[in-house]
């Protein structure tokens, strides 16, 4: 799962961002409106966590922007100012959920959990494909009931792939979502993962028909 955070403190910017990128999850992160508003419209991002008072672009404004371009993307709005009328404005705008600093970051994990998980975006913390399954809150993976060991970014690639059975995913589209923003992935990195994932997903159970498929030329999918 991809996450944008938009907060122009540092402090608690790299702190929040450290701390979902300890979770699994793939994070980029600007300082400022206008920036995030860039990031925010150009890229696509599962959640985004969005200061409300920022430089250049203030965060209800963003979020009023990217609604009336049909951008629907939930977003958590921070902010230091708890009163209601501050919280309905910020909602009113088009903000699907309000957090008041200062936050236990496992308050704030727990929102964006909430909010990935939305019946309207199709997302779920436990995806089961076949014999195969993963909880989203405990990280753990088994195949045929046997705990499979990955590291976070196997977990994160598989995640991807997960929810998205039987369909074709281009190495681009993984890249965007699995990696930062930031990282410099090559595609043939891709590649090296879905092997790594084959090795542990697929090679160790030779009487069970293989998940993960390479369509070629255009990428890959797992399932039948």
């Amino acid at each position: 799962m991809r996450i944008l955070v938009v907060e122009d403190e540092h402090k608690i910017a790299n702190a929040i961002t450290q701390g979902l990128r300890h979770e699994s999850y793939a994070v980029d992160v600007v300082y400022d409106g206008i920036k995030g508003y860039d990031f925010a419209s150009g890229e696509e991002y599962d959640v985004i966590i969005l200061d409300r008072m920022l430089p250049g672009m203030e965060g209800a404004e963003m979020t009023k922007r990217l609604r009336s371009e049909n951008i629907h993307t939930p977003i958590l709005l921070l902010t230091a100012k708890g009163q209601v009328s501050e919280r309905v404005e910020g909602l009113n705008s088009g903000a699907d959920d309000y957090l008041v600093k200062p936050f236990a970051f496992e308050e704030l994990l727990a929102r964006v959990r909430s909010l990935a998980r939305r019946p309207e975006r199709t997302l779920s913390m436990r995806l089961i494909l076949k014999d195969l399954e993963i909880d989203g809150l405990t990280f753990e993976v088994k195949r045929q009931g046997k705990h499979v060991k990955l590291s976070s970014k196997e977990y994160a690639l598989l995640e991807y792939l997960m929810r998205h059975p039987n369909q074709i995913v281009s190495k681009k589209q993984i890249i965007d979502h699995v990696w930062d923003y930031e990282a410099n992935i090559l595609p043939n990195t891709v590649e090296v993962y879905i092997g790594y994932l084959r090795n542990k997903i697929d090679k160790p159970f030779p009487n069970t028909p293989p998940l993960i498929h390479t369509v070629r030329g255009f990428g890959y999918k797992i399932g039948n």
